[in-house]
């Protein structure tokens, strides 16, 4: 009997072996985050070996889970940055947004503006730029496209790597070594809280990244675009042909096009700017810093009775100033002034690109105006030669009507006297060029013909 329950609880340890060392499901997120992809260090040399020529390399070495999921490049506060592939659901649950924030992330909306906020995280679609932006972390869509890769680059340099938030004292350490099992995220300390009132919170320095980057690449469309429309338009009012024709009508597809890009990310942040509800819905570390603040007071609630009564002074102390510090940095929920600010500089900047585009554009309207002025006085002059030509067409039929009633062989006295012809035919000849220079002279008259 021993040994036949001996070797079955054998048999079953077996089976449990097997069962923990089975592979994760193909649809649950990589843990941990970093293990999927590929990890850079905060310097940047992994970095830039990255975005120069090692993209194709990375790629292959990101794990494919299925067709459906696409690439992500993930920034977290201290620098670092990783490729990954996920699919929708886990970058639903990482993210904590809703799934139809992904839709305007995708190929449909892809030259739409938008800038969404959600309860942990804003959703940002500018232009080519596709990002998740929370309190602690990036997730940018397609990092290696063409156009992506200035933005990727912005990202490494101006976000370098951050010390981790300190604990306030050794009372904290010893308190830490309590509730360590409980996976608690501390507050930042004095020292950490006045560094941050220096700089604008993490989600805003990504905001201003992307409309550096948005405002930047579309001044310098407009700037090409300038450079080719003013020798186009020129051309074409010394020589108004169908090849000069051709390439204005494209450079003004192009310009509707280019102004409609910049007017729906000018209209998006116009329509932050008239909602400070909205503007304040994206202050995330404001939000992230008062949910540490309650899980701090529902944990410092439930382990009052097992600290030392210094232990407890001293927490309420630095947690009082750390609190009082991040209100003073960060503001009331509707303190708005540092986004506004943000926003408002921006707007000015797209509002001075749609301006160049616009003053374009009249140009390529006076040039149109001064080609149909152009071809008005062309078509003018045929008027006033048609009606030259008709005046001399009519003289010339009084005189082929009186040579016609000659040539009928009618009798008449003239056929009998001798040397008649030709007196005959200058007396006509000129009577009907009288009548012509009469003609012409009461057109003038009536101002039918120029000067």
């Amino acid at each position: 009997m021993g040994k036949s329950s001996f070797s079955f609880r054998r048999s079953v340890s077996r089976r449990r072996t097997k069962k923990t060392t089975a592979p994760p499901p193909r649809r649950s997120p990589p843990q941990p985050p970093y293990a999927a992809g590929i990890t850079a260090s905060p310097d940047g040399a992994a970095n830039n070996g990255l975005v120069a020529g090692a993209g194709a390399s990375a790629l292959t070495k990101v794990k494919k889970k299925t067709g459906s999921a696409r690439l992500w490049m993930r920034f977290d506060r201290s620098g670092r940055s990783e490729l990954v592939e996920w699919e929708k659901n886990a970058i639903v649950h990482h993210a904590a947004i809703p799934a139809r924030d992904l839709r305007i992330l995708g190929p449909v909306f892809s030259h739409s503006s938008n800038i969404l906020a959600r309860e942990k995280a804003m959703v940002v679609n500018l232009e080519f730029i596709k990002a998740i932006v929370t309190a602690e972390e990036v997730l940018l869509l397609d990092p290696l496209r063409q156009e992506v890769l200035p933005f990727v680059e912005q990202l490494r340099q101006q976000l370098p790597g951050k010390s981790q938030p300190k604990l306030l004292g050794a009372v904290e350490e010893q308190e830490g070594e309590l509730l360590g099992s409980n996976g608690r995220q501390w507050l930042p300390t004095l020292e950490t809280v006045e560094g941050l009132q220096s700089e604008l919170p993490f989600e805003f320095q990504v905001l201003e990244i992307a409309l550096e980057a948005v405002c930047t690449y579309l001044d310098s469309s407009v700037a090409d675009l300038e450079r080719g429309a003013y020798p186009v338009l020129d051309e074409l009012a010394r020589n108004v042909s169908t090849k000069n024709l051709e390439h204005v009508r494209s450079l003004k597809s192009n310009l509707t096009r280019l102004l409609a890009r910049v007017q729906k990310v000018r209209d998006e942040i116009e329509h932050l700017l008239d909602d400070n509800e909205d503007m304040a819905q994206l202050y995330l570390t404001r939000k992230w810093l008062l949910n540490q603040q309650i899980e701090e007071a529902q944990l410092g609630a439930t382990t009052s009775n097992n600290l030392p009564n210094s232990a407890r002074s001293v927490r309420r102390l630095g947690s009082t100033r750390s609190e009082s510090l991040a209100t003073s940095h960060y503001g009331e929920d509707n303190d708005v002034e540092d986004l506004e600010m943000l926003l408002d500089a921006y707007f000015m900047q797209l509002d001075g690109t749609r301006n160049k585009i616009l003053s374009v554009r009249e140009y390529i309207d006076d040039t149109e105006d001064y080609v149909n002025i152009q071809l008005d006085n062309h078509r003018n002059e045929l008027i006033q030669l048609q009606l030259t030509l008709t005046i001399a067409s009519f003289a010339i039929a009084i005189d082929t009507l009186v040579a016609g009633a000659f040539g009928m062989n009618i009798p008449c006295k003239l056929y009998d006297i001798d040397g008649i012809f030709w007196p005959f035919v200058w007396i006509s000849s000129a009577a009907c060029v009288l009548l012509f220079l009469l003609i012409l002279a009461y057109a003038r008259w009536k101002k039918l013909l120029g000067s």
